[in-house]
């Protein structure tokens, strides 16, 4: 039976080759050279350890690493694509993916990392922010094959000097730029609010900031899985979301239709992680902090690793988001918390749940709800007048910081 081949290579070098039968089944081989040298494998569910992989675990993490939902259905349309096809997208927009994987058709290599940047003025920035709600990652535009994964439109670039840039050439982009979501009011700032918040808890998170384009606000977010080198040269990571890792397609990311539980993240840390104390009391924290700024959308794509040595640590934080002052959208969580869903009948029992079974690990998690609620409430407020005097205004602000306060008393009352 023919097939269709697609060469993988990660950080430049080709690691392996996607293969795509006539009947659509997938199979994800490692060239030799590579597996008997690497480190690690492009994913924890596809192990060096064995040469081909096929079924689910190749259909999750490559499908993972494709936009979802309506974003994914538009990429489709507009390339002539179906949407179902994991394979045929990616040829057309995997030559720059999240992490340090690139895909190209067999027998063509990648570009040159040439860095090929593109100022945009104020309205060609302003152009852009509207086509990729139409034309999602810029597909079809010569040039471009990008590829990011999650269910919000968003743009891949490069950002100097205060200025958006396009890059081709094969070069790494630096930046996740996000316009505002449709329908979801200020979400752009709310995120900032969310992102800044976290930074000021201690938790590790990426820089971001807000820009305007006329009075058009856009999100921008610095990649945690780029390096800026001293010679001003960027160097990809590698990494791989939670769902990825523990084979379970982008379509089932939420725990409650079979996607990852907290548990489950816990687990994989403890298996694999270099440093897996440290990252699961991070991840701790994480779920602590979205419960209490009302981020309901915390799920398995939400979470990832990175890979800078011989095996994965936590990467930063993201797509910390408010979804609590949204009615239309879900209030159920996306992993329960002391087996619940619903964030109002939470109590402090219920984070118990998340910990061993001991005094011990009970007055640790008191002490992290402890300090997380002190902290909070001081610095929710702090951050907002921040804000405002660099003029920065939202209603969400006000909005975000009632939910965090009302999370906290049911925390330190219970």
């Amino acid at each position: 039976m023919s097939s269709r081949l697609l060469t993988v290579y990660l950080h430049d070098e080709p690691v392996g080759c996607l293969e795509q039968t006539n009947s659509g089944d997938l199979a994800f081989t490692y060239h030799a050279h590579y597996q008997q040298r690497a480190a690690y494998g492009i994913s924890l569910s596809l192990p060096l350890n064995k040469t081909q992989h096929t079924g689910t675990p190749v259909k999750a993490f490559f499908a993972g690493l494709l936009p979802e939902e309506s974003v994914r259905n538009r990429l489709a349309k507009y390339l002539g694509l179906s949407e179902k096809n994991a394979f045929a997208l990616l040829e057309a927009v995997g030559g720059d993916c999240a992490g340090a994987l690139a895909l190209y058709p067999a027998g063509t290599t990648p570009l040159p990392p040439a860095y090929e940047a593109t100022p945009l003025d104020a309205s060609e920035c302003r152009r852009i922010l509207d086509l990729i709600k139409r034309r999602p990652m810029l597909a079809g535009d010569g040039g471009y094959r990008l590829s990011l994964a999650g269910a919000q439109d968003k743009l891949a670039v490069g950002f100097e000097n205060e200025q958006i840039q396009l890059i081709k050439g094969g070069a790494p982009t630096t930046h996740i730029l996000k316009p505002l979501i449709t329908g979801v009011k200020d979400s752009a700032h709310n995120e900032l609010f969310c992102m800044q918040l976290a930074t000021r808890l201690g938790l590790d998170v990426p820089e971001a900031s807000l820009h305007y384009v006329e009075d058009t606000p856009y999100y921008l977010v610095a990649r945690y899985d780029r390096k800026r080198n001293k010679d001003g040269t960027i160097t990809r990571i590698h990494q791989e979301d939670f769902c990825q890792a523990l084979a379970m397609a982008p379509e089932i990311k939420y725990e409650r239709e079979g996607g990852p539980s907290i548990a489950a993240c816990q687990d994989l840390i403890a298996q694999h992680a270099a440093q897996p104390a440290a990252d699961q009391i991070k991840l701790l924290n994480r779920v602590l902090f979205n419960y209490l700024i009302g981020n309901a959308d915390a799920h398995g794509k939400n979470f990832s690793l990175l890979y800078q040595h011989n095996k994965p640590m936590l990467a930063p934080a993201y797509d910390l988001l408010s979804t609590a002052i949204y009615p239309d959208l879900s209030q159920n969580m996306a992993m329960k918390i002391g087996g619940k869903y619903k964030p109002n009948t939470l109590s402090r029992r219920h984070f118990y749940a998340l910990m061993p079974k001991t005094q011990a690990a009970q007055a640790a998690m008191d002490r992290l709800i402890k300090k997380m609620t002190t902290t909070i409430v001081e610095a929710a407020p702090t951050l907002k007048a921040e804000l405002i005097a660099s003029n920065i205004k939202s209603s969400v602000f006000d909005e975000i910081i009632e939910v965090i306060r009302s999370r906290v008393q049911r925390l330190t009352s219970s």
